[in-house]
């Protein structure tokens, strides 16, 4: 069985494979493909993927292509996680947002909004392919905004195509690692809205946990509540997406973001630069250990600051760069969303049904959502498919930021289809933390202006 990771020269693609060969034999899996369009990224990365396969011992082919149709050709799964307009242009998005007085995050908001219009003509050009070239695969789509961009999928008619990221099972892993039982074990009702979603109940051996973990200020301190203040969680009595921080703290997430000397997105066109040019100078089949010593501690200088403006525990900027991660890295830096992806596909190919949330057609689960609405829900996940588990009602305050953020996201998805500015516009002036036609227009011409070689004209 063939797997293609698209986006395979990014920076996490040894993570992924690495991951995915620890059940390369569960998943009957003959080779990975690694696809980029960035040939010398590309290159290094398969270096650095072989020499991790090398080490674990493994058969599994590893193979790297900058074509998209040899890559597709003949594979049974696809993961997609792209950046179109690489890391500057999330730099882009967040200083023109930033710059207006909103929100500069790359899939909240107004950034979220400028990445969307880059990814989905580009994700669902691979669709195209793969309905093409692969028709019975399934694409796991992990491109940001990963919801958004799964809607535009699903409306496209893309049937076999589901959202993933590891956000939204963030209060399963939680709860296991708190009580130490396995996250198997744990079974969460999550709805929402990628980035967007709340966890209102965590079953272990059949009692809901979740009531008593949420009166535990070292749970919430030790979790990734930990961005909200105990008080606030305890008003909702219920697990919060950390993503929630941008709505409930939006004019301190505002502050905090423009009183960094760079932006989140300046950080990582550093860190990456350094990365590959760090690799470059290595000889990585003659210095393998220098090679993954070098690569993991960019990975925990990246991770030490992600949402360190929220995060009390997490060094700012300039107190991480000058930390020695190359003498504390472990190289462990956990699966992520390949772990999203090869639990789905370990249970499509197993007999094993597997409790999950995804990003997928709401089908009637969310009762205040249209069928249609690619919602983040609890799922079963099994040989016959992913099914939507059952939420009901939900309480209004959930209900109306996720109508508002749904109505957002298909004016959006309607405008990238159509290039048209003014559906843009009505996108835009829809969403929660922008609110203004002024700016909404301001901000939609800005972007279209910066980011015309992958967007195109609009009218």
């Amino acid at each position: 069985m063939k797997l293609t990771l698209i986006g395979g020269g990014g920076v996490r693609a040894p993570l992924f494979v690495t991951s995915t060969l620890k059940r390369a034999d569960r998943i009957h899996l003959d080779e990975i493909c690694l696809m980029d369009i960035d040939g010398p990224k590309l290159a290094i990365m398969e270096q650095l993927c072989q020499l991790v396969a090398d080490r674990m011992g493994s058969a599994v082919r590893i193979t790297a292509t900058t074509d998209p149709r040899a890559a597709i050709e003949g594979t049974a799964y696809i993961v997609t996680s792209i950046r179109v307009g690489g890391d500057e242009g999330r730099v882009f998005d967040e200083r023109i947002a930033l710059r207006h007085g909103v929100l500069g995050q790359e899939t909240t908001g107004p950034g979220g909004f400028a990445m969307a219009l880059r990814s989905i003509p580009a994700i669902l050009e691979y669709a195209r392919l793969i309905d093409e070239l692969a028709p019975g695969a399934w694409m796991f789509n992990f491109t940001n905004p990963a919801g958004l961009v799964a809607q535009a999928l699903h409306n496209a008619g893309f049937r076999r195509a589901v959202g993933i990221c590891d956000g939204a099972n963030l209060a399963q892993h939680a709860v296991a690692q708190w009580l130490k039982v396995p996250v198997a074990d744990v079974y969460t009702e999550v709805y929402g809205l990628n980035h967007l979603s709340w966890t209102r109940r965590a079953w272990v051996n059949g009692q809901d946990v979740l009531p008593d973990l949420l009166q535990n200020d070292a749970f919430i301190a030790t979790s990734e509540l930990r961005v909200f203040e105990p008080e606030l969680v305890r008003q909702f009595g219920e697990f919060l997406n950390e993503y929630l921080f941008y709505f409930y703290y939006a004019e301190q997430a505002v502050a905090s973001i423009q009183g960094d000397e760079k932006t989140r997105g300046e950080e990582i066109v550093e860190i990456n630069k350094k990365l590959l040019a760090d690799l470059g100078e290595i000889d990585i089949t003659q210095e393998p250990d220098r090679a993954l010593k070098t690569y993991h501690a960019a990975n925990e200088r990246r991770s030490a600051t992600y949402m360190h403006y929220a995060r009390p525990d997490a060094p700012d900027m300039d107190e991480a760069d000058h930390q020695d991660y190359a003498s504390q890295q472990t190289g462990d830096e956990g699966e992520g969303y390949a772990g999203v992806a090869l639990d789905i596909i370990e249970a499509f190919e197993t007999q094993q049904s597997l409790h999950i949330a995804l990003n997928v057609p709401n089908a009637g689960a969310i009762a205040c959502m249209r069928p249609d609405d690619v919602v983040e829900v609890s799922c079963i996940v099994d040989r016959h498919g992913i099914h939507p588990l059952p939420v009901g009602e939900v309480l209004p305050s959930q209900e109306l930021l996720m109508r508002s953020i749904k109505q957002y996201e298909r004016l959006t998805v309607e405008a990238a289809r159509t290039r048209d500015r003014h559906t843009a516009y009505r996108a835009l002036m829809a969403h929660p933390l922008v609110l203004s036609y002024s700016r909404a227009k301001t901000l939609v011409d800005e972007y279209l202006q910066a980011h015309a070689p992958y967007v195109g004209n609009w009218r």
